[in-house]
């Protein structure tokens, strides 16, 4: 039964933008998290090169299917839960305070780990181009710092300001590879052949491994909610943009992979995938287009990192944002602009990715840890740990959190569906729950190739071991609030409407 409690004041600022992101922003948003190009040209030859099966364009449009499946109820619990924490609050309000404050902690290593890392690739990458093109060497580091501070800017300003910038570099992206695809079509050495459109290429004992790689083309679907309380009508941008995202990555994606196993060839896909790597797609069009266009691609791959990490950027300001709002954190993180930006969020994620690239540069430059691990292969080294130890971590910990989610639907619902569908509530959440642990356990069971190693080590279980450290003291830290401040404990999940916050009094709501 559920009782009102006192009225709590709860002092803040502003709070976030309203009424300011409609679906096409949200959706781009969305899809920058997941960076296409970046997908196309490194994930794809990676599922291929590693899986050594045909069954990758397929695989994509399953992912599609068991998140749209996913969607059905994450977004009908939507409609009735609006914070920019989105896991958190959906999380506590359906299994417990807790856990709910377990999750953001989880969320928070999540999301902040696929940034970070991706600063590893954004750095190399921009530092190989410079020193090919210009003969320009500089250290992989200088370039991501310079990068943190133009992401922090945008952070720190309006959401519609980083939402345009996506936009402009999610549609170059989407031209480039579709030019791409194109060309791959026209290639075609053995034909336009439908062989990787086979069903029984990926329904095969190939199938855990292809699902396990290709799911971390999708990070970053699940970040409409996010965005709820800044959109123009939560209750219908919110489900659109999601539903939208997920049916253009997976489309989008199975169609460029089938395109890519065109243009190389299906016999050769899986065996030049292996020898070039993500380098597969520049060398492809640079032998049947030209090296100009070879350029610009290289160049948008980088403003497609950068993109990823603007977007990531955004998630993780506003779960500190309203962490600090309901006191899990200290309020100073709830701080906002003038113009509903998370500024304290924002420039707490910045700090974070300045000190974690500087622990890595510092140990792999200074320290010859770079040398001393990989060789010959030491220019590689942000690389093969900075963004494959990083961005697998964070991967991992959001799919843990979708299939904890598909059960915090179930748990919000039980007691009354509010008019909704067993399937909406119940039988939905069940199938997409059941199937994102399986992939959860997959990635587990396969962490050490997914990090690439002959042999398992200290970081092949330190890394999905810090997914479980978060969410056991973030557990605790919710029971210690329990006991020691009810007022906060009681606040949280609940977060507030938009803009209802500041000096007007939020009703808490005790769900026993």
């Amino acid at each position: 039964m559920t009782a009102p409690a006192a009225p709590t004041e709860v002092p803040q600022d502003a709070g976030l933008s309203r009424r300011t992101l409609g679906v096409p922003a949200i959706t781009f948003m969305i899809i920058a998290a997941s960076a296409p190009l970046t997908v196309v040209a490194g994930g794809v030859t990676t599922s291929f090169a590693v899986t050594g099966s045909l069954g990758v364009p397929l695989g994509f449009l399953l992912i599609a299917v068991i998140l749209a499946v996913f969607a059905v109820g994450y977004t009908a619990m939507g409609r009735f839960i609006t914070n920019a924490g989105a896991f958190y609050a959906y999380i506590s309000r359906g299994l417990g305070r807790p856990l709910g404050v377990g999750a953001s902690l989880i969320a928070l290593v999540a999301y902040n780990a696929m940034q970070v890392g991706i600063y590893g690739l954004f750095g190399f990458q921009l530092s190989m181009f410079l020193e090919a093109k210009f003969g320009f060497a500089s250290p992989w580091w200088l370039w991501i710092l310079l990068c943190i501070v133009v992401v922090g800017v945008l952070g720190v300003n309006r959401v519609d300001l980083s939402a345009k910038v996506l936009g402009v570099l999610v549609g170059l992206e989407f031209l480039v590879v579709i030019v791409f695809d194109i060309v791959s079509l026209n290639v075609a050495p053995e034909g336009v052949s439908t062989a990787t459109l086979d069903p029984s290429q990926l329904f095969g004992p190939a199938l855990g491994i292809i699902l396990v790689f290709g799911v971390a083309a999708f990070m970053g679907f699940e970040g409409a909610a996010i965005y709820g309380e800044e959109a123009k009508d939560p209750k219908r941008t919110v489900p659109r943009a999601t539903y939208a995202a997920v049916a253009i990555i997976g489309v989008f994606y199975a169609l460029s992979a089938w395109a890519f196993s065109v243009g190389i060839g299906p016999s050769q896909i899986v065996e030049q995938s292996q020898t070039f790597g993500p380098d597969l797609m520049f060398v492809f069009m640079g032998e049947h287009t030209s090296v100009i266009f070879a350029d610009i691609m290289t160049l948008l791959f980088i403003t497609s990192l950068f993109a990823a990490l603007q977007s990531f950027h955004n998630a993780v300001a506003r779960y500190f944002f309203s962490l600090g709002r309901e006191g899990v954190l200290p309020a100073w993180f709830a701080h906002t602009s003038k113009h509903g930006a998370p500024w304290a969020g924002s420039v707490a994620q910045t700090v974070i990715a300045v000190v974690v690239v500087a622990g890595f540069a510092l140990v792999g430059d200074a320290f010859g840890a770079a040398e001393s691990m990989f060789g010959e292969m030491a220019f590689l080294y942000p690389v093969l740990t900075m963004f494959t130890w990083l961005t697998n971590t964070g991967a991992a910990a959001l799919v843990l959190l979708m299939a904890i989610i598909a059960a915090a639907v179930i748990g919000f619902f039980r007691k009354d569906r509010r008019g909704l569908s067993l399937w909406t509530t119940v039988i939905a959440p069940v199938v997409s729950g059941l199937a994102l642990l399986w992939v959860f356990v997959m990635i587990l069971a396969n962490f050490q190739l997914m990090l690439d190693q002959e042999q398992p080590d200290a970081t092949t279980f330190i890394l999905p071991g810090l997914i479980f450290a978060a969410g056991i003291i973030g557990i605790v830290w919710g029971l210690v609030l329990r006991s020691s401040k009810p007022e906060v404990y009681r606040r949280i999940g609940h977060g507030t409407e938009p803009g209802a916050y500041g000096t007007e009094v939020l009703e808490v709501v005790d769900e026993s």
